[in-house]
């Protein structure tokens, strides 16, 4: 190893050599091929490869074949690890010079330094100190900072230049800086004038220390006392519960304090990295949970503010925290507010009051917090901005993440976005809304209540308490108990002035406890104004019978032409009149008239006829005046919801006020299937206003009904006929389906062609009339076991057409039968035919036999053609599936194998899911007509 002494900044160099017979030679070995000298001793080879690459990555840079040594003046620290395994593994370091021998293992060394007072300032004189005893005088200094020296033991200048005395290499302690190296170099000292002296002892007097052990020989010059870093965390309180924080390190120098921020790298004179970096490790976990942190990088935040909540958090739960602890001081400008958590004081108060429309009452709510009432407004607009506290003004805070609070913002919601109102701040409920009125009591405490809200609405949510009517002595029938049920359920409406839908299963006597609540309003209030019933013009004589066979003392008059042919006003059949049936179709043609008269009542029969709120009919209904409505069908709801709606509006107008609203809020979400949630809501809204019993809840006594598919194969003439209109359909109806409103008379057109294809060729070409059908085959089939078997059938279809078809097949093979559609004038004749024996086989159009009809006396069913709507093959079906029915009951619906009418059973599964979820608490549902159904008919 050597010293080069020729430049002006000693370096430190070194190359390898081997033993020689004349002493240490090159022998052709060097830094370069060293790799492949493969006659030396292995783990030398191998630790001076590693020293070559330390050197190599210290100095980023490479040897030419010219170049013998390498230069360690900028080595790294492993520099001292290397030598120690040369020096255990017995490579000899040595000297330039032969006279030298031998360089001793490498020692420590650390920097010492003097400061004395010479009255007219100070002298800082440096001195390198070697091991625990010795001194030396540096020479070079080895790494950038340096870590390492070159250096002469003291007294050695005394035998010669530097240059040709043997060095000593030495590993500091601490990193020397520039200057000091320099000082060290020269053997000089550093003056300090007296005016600085204030500022040397201050400021760079506690970075020398940390730099080096500094004393005073002569005890001329004491040293201030430096403490720190300490960590100080500034807290400054505003109003409206904001706080401002900013830490900062403090340092004690002397009587002095020196601040830094966090991170700032300028001004580092004082200050002691890593003590500073070792306490931010330590309170960074402490003060994270507290959002004081970077989510980034995990360095605190030195300047930030708080507000509200997290000011809160900061008094009660942060600053305690910091205060107990010694490496942190708290320092605070202004007071906080008295911080709380009130939420165990909350208490929520309701009350209603009476409005000029006697349906809707306003609706108070009260906010107490520890017997302060704050307002409503306040605690509402930071629910529904999603906030998850209320701050108040004196510090108190409220989570409102509180059970009660989050279903409050619930009701209320749905309670404005079922009800349009002018005024935000006013809130109102309909007197139908009970079951948001339960939910809303349930959370608070009911301060006060409107006597008609009271009476209304308490006891709706209650009937039973108060439906203990006997039976009137003027109906000639014994009930039922569930019928009695249903008779106390609807003079409970009728006592209170309510409306509601009575939704029982078809064949359970709906008219029976209809009559039995007329026959108990006359008896209670002879002199009320007659009962309006409204029915089909094919129940209409029906209603007529029953009620001479049930209520012979009430006086009934059935309407069965308009005002124009009968030639008599309605008022003038009035006279002494209890009850008054018409139809939809005479009600819309006459309404002015029905709109003149008083009326008791409204009952609406197979209401399902006004399902469409948009229709005629429908509008007609809404315009009658009644204290009591009630819409009597087995299906509120056939195809969405919005046909569940309609009836509400009618009989319980203030529930759900307004359409649009409703298919916003429950509708739309409903049935995309989102918000199944809504759909449990749904069911707790319309369960006081609708009384909905099936067959296999009450009428365990009803002979059992089996259903079975029979799938028909077409010929394979008829196959190909079909197979080509799908696809001339499908071309037509597939380009159209985007935009269903549109189109959609020319799509169901198509749709319809199809199902008649599925029948019977000839219903769409007289010219296949030679084809034949299968499903008559079949039909013929199976009405030949029926026959022999001594029973009686009924045979429904929607195409009048194809049971002209049908008629002349059986009159071939000789079976009787009668037959009803639309147009079938002595409807009642045709009836009692059937009822009396005359033919086995009942032909019905299912539009004019899907109600009204008690036809018990069959106990089969054939449906021979799929309807869109499954209630109102279910309608058909249960007019031999009823009370007074003794046998079983065998449903046989016929399906043309791989036609549209596979299809459109698949569609009627999904809309009996969708009646049977709202109506009959069943499973959720995802139901609509929409373009993918279309494009599922035709694929």
């Amino acid at each position: 190893m050597t010293q080069r002494a020729h430049t002006p900044a000693p370096a430190l160099t070194a190359r390898v050599l081997r033993p020689g017979r004349t002493g240490w030679v090159s022998g052709n070995i060097s830094w370069q091929n060293l790799a492949y000298a493969y006659d030396v001793n292995e783990q030398h080879r191998q630790l001076l490869l590693e020293f070559a690459a330390l050197v190599h990555a210290s100095t980023r840079s490479y040897y030419s074949s010219a170049q013998t040594t390498l230069d360690l003046s900028a080595v790294s620290p492993r520099l001292w690890s290397l030598l120690d395994d040369a020096h255990r593994l017995g490579i000899e370091l040595r000297y330039a010079k032969k006279k030298h021998g031998a360089v001793p293992p490498p020692g420590t060394a650390d920097v010492h330094v003097d400061v004395a007072d010479s009255g007219d300032g100070l002298t800082v004189t440096p001195a390198l100190h070697i091991g625990d005893d010795s001194t030396g005088t540096a020479v070079a200094f080895i790494g950038t900072p340096a870590h390492g020296v070159v250096y002469l033991p003291s007294g050695d200048h005394d035998r010669g230049a530097p240059a040709d005395l043997p060095f000593r290499l030495a590993q500091l302690r601490s990193p020397v800086a520039a200057g000091m190296q320099q000082l060290l170099q020269s053997s000089g000292a550093l003056t300090v004038p007296a005016d600085q002296v204030p500022r040397f002892a201050t400021t760079y007097y506690p970075r020398l220390r940390r730099a080096a052990t500094v004393t005073s020989a002569d005890g001329s010059f004491t040293a201030p006392s430096v403490s720190g870093p300490t960590l100080v965390l500034h807290v400054t309180f505003h109003p409206q519960h904001r706080a401002d924080l900013h830490w900062q390190f403090v340092y004690t120098v002397g009587d002095g304090e020196y601040t830094a921020e966090l991170y700032e790298r300028l001004g580092d004179t004082v200050r002691d990295r890593d003590a500073e970096d070792a306490l931010l490790a330590e309170i960074r976990p402490v003060v994270a949970p507290f959002g004081l942190d970077n989510s980034v990088d995990g360095r605190l935040l030195s300047h930030l503010t708080f507000a509200a909540l997290d000011t809160a958090r900061l008094v009660s739960e942060l600053l305690p925290l910091l205060s107990d602890r010694d490496d942190v001081h708290v320092r605070v400008d202004g007071t906080p507010a008295d911080y709380r958590d009130v939420g165990d004081s909350l208490r929520i108060g309701l009350s209603t009051e009476a409005t000029a429309d006697t349906d809707w009452f306003d609706l108070n709510i009260t906010i107490e917090i520890e017997g302060e009432t704050i307002p409503f407004s306040e605690v509402f607009t930071a629910l529904s901005e999603g906030a998850s506290y209320l701050m108040l003004p004196d510090g108190a805070y409220l989570s409102l993440d509180k059970p009660e609070l989050q279903q409050l913002r619930r009701l209320v919601d749905e309670a404005r976005a079922l009800h349009e109102n002018d005024d935000p701040d006013r809130l109102q409920l309909s007197r139908f809304q009970a079951g948001i009125w339960e939910e809303l009591a349930a959370l608070g405490v009911v301060e006060k209540q409107a006597a008609a809200w009271k009476k209304q609405v308490q006891g709706l949510l209650d009937v039973k308490a108060t439906a203990k009517t006997r039976v009137p002595k003027a109906l000639h029938a014994t009930l039922r108990p569930y019928q009695l049920d249903g008779f106390r359920w609807l003079t409970f409406l009728w006592t209170h002035g309510l409306g509601g839908i009575l939704a029982d299963d078809m064949g359970l006597g709906k008219t029976l406890q209809s009559l039995a609540l007329i026959c108990h309003a006359r008896a209670k209030r002879p002199a009320d104004a007659p009962v309006l019933i409204v029915a089909p013009t094919s129940v209409v004589p029906n209603w007529a019978t029953e009620a001479r066979r049930f209520a012979p003392d009430l006086n009934v008059v059935a309407i069965t032409e308009t005002s124009a042919k009968r030639g008599v006003s309605l008022g003038d059949l009035l006279d002494g009149i209890d009850v008054v049936v018409t139809s939809y179709t005479l009600l819309r043609l006459d309404i002015d008239e029905y709109l003149e008269r008083a009326w008791s009542m409204l009952l609406l029969d197979e209401a399902q006829f006004v399902k469409n709120y948009r229709a005629k009919a429908y509008q007609c209904v809404r315009q009658i005046e009644a204290p009591l409505k009630v819409a009597i069908t087995g299906t509120p709801m056939e195809n969405n919801l919005m046909e569940l709606w309609s009836l509400l509006s009618i009989t319980a107008p203030g529930l759900f006020p307004h359409p649009t609203k409703f298919q916003d809020y429950y509708r739309k979400p409903i049935e995309s299937g989102s918000h199944p949630e809504l759909l449990v809501q749904l069911r707790q809204r319309i369960k006081p206003l609708m009384l909905r019993r099936t067959k296999e809840q009450v009428a365990t006594d009803l002979p059992a009904k089996q259903e079975q598919i029979l799938e028909v194969e077409l010929a394979p003439k008829h196959r190909a006929l079909y197979d080509r209109q799908l696809q001339r359909e499908r071309q037509k109806i597939l380009g159209l389906v985007d935009d269903l409103d549109s189109n959609r008379f020319t799509i169901l057109r198509s749709l319809t062609l199809l199902r008649q294809m599925s029948l019977d060729p000839a219903l769409v070409d007289d010219a296949h009339g030679t084809i034949g059908s299968a499903k008559i085959d079949a039909l013929l089939e199976q009405l030949d076991d029926v026959i022999a078997g001594g029973h009686r059938a009924l045979v429904f279809s929607q195409f009048t057409g194809f049971f002209d078809r049908v008629r002349a097949r059986l009159a071939a093979a000789g079976i009787d039968y009668l037959y009803l559609d639309g147009k079938t004038r002595k409807r009642g004749k045709v009836l009692e035919d059937f009822k009396s024996g005359e033919a086995p086989v009942f032909l019905i159009s299912l539009k004019a036999g899907g109600f009204g009809l008690n036809l018990v006396e069959a106990d089969y069913c054939f449906l021979l053609d799929p309807w869109w709507n499954p209630a109102a093959e279910a309608q058909a079906v249960d007019r031999t599936h009823r009370i007074g029915q003794t046998r079983n009951v065998m449903v046989y619906r016929l399906i043309a194998r791989d036609t549209i009418e596979a299809k459109v059973r698949a569609l009627q599964l999904r809309k009996a899911e969708l009646f049977s979820s709202v109506v009959d608490d069943g499973e959720m549902f995802s139901s609509a007509l929409t373009a993918d159904d279309i494009r599922a008919l035709l694929t």
